[in-house]
């Protein structure tokens, strides 16, 4: 698994990503582009749509046509409720698992936070370093605009499957069989 490398400067004031409560505008001023997620639940809604019309219509025109009170094979008005029901259903389940997957949220995921306060009561701000990263300028420009922890963190870049609490066991084994 690949490691990363990270500088990462906690402060008492706001400048910066990682807060304990939204900052309005944040987004704009790192300039990060809008979410998608309102077309992914678009695409969900229809696909709702299409697979209530379509089965329905399979159903009762075609494999078992029935005969409600005269009315004709295909009556789509009184599909409608059905059918709404199953796009509302669609969007739903399929923008929650969108944003989960997207944030990276679930039972099984282990989110490492830089700091634990990070989401009480300081803020961070966090540097990828890449190969052409100044370390010491880096740390010394977080020193410059008030940070005041910085360090130089290493994390994993992809998801880690597993207990959250894995590691801690691993020390603690290691410390028993050490002792």
């Amino acid at each position: 698994m690949a490691i990363k490398k990270y500088i990462v400067g906690s402060f008492d004031e706001i400048h910066d990503v990682f807060t304990p409560f939204p900052i309005h505008g944040l987004d704009k001023a790192m300039g990060l582009r809008d979410t998608s997620l309102h077309t992914a639940g678009f695409i969900y809604a229809i696909t709702g749509t299409s697979t209530a019309l379509g089965f329905i219509s399979w159903a009762l025109t075609y494999d078992w046509p029935l005969n409600f009170g005269g009315k004709p094979f295909f009556s789509l008005p009184a599909w409608i409720p059905i059918t709404f029901e199953l796009t509302v259903l669609f969007a739903s389940v399929g923008m929650v698992l969108t944003f989960c997957y997207l944030c990276q949220l679930a039972p099984f995921v282990k989110k490492d936070h830089f700091n634990l306060r990070s989401t009480d009561d300081i803020f961070l701000m966090a540097l990828e370093c890449t190969d052409r990263t100044n370390e010491t300028e880096a740390v010394s420009f977080l020193q410059s605009i008030g940070a005041k922890d910085v360090k130089v963190d290493r994390r994993e870049d992809r998801w880690w499957l597993g207990r959250y609490d894995k590691e801690q066991i691993l020390e603690k084994k290691t410390e028993e069989v050490a002792a």
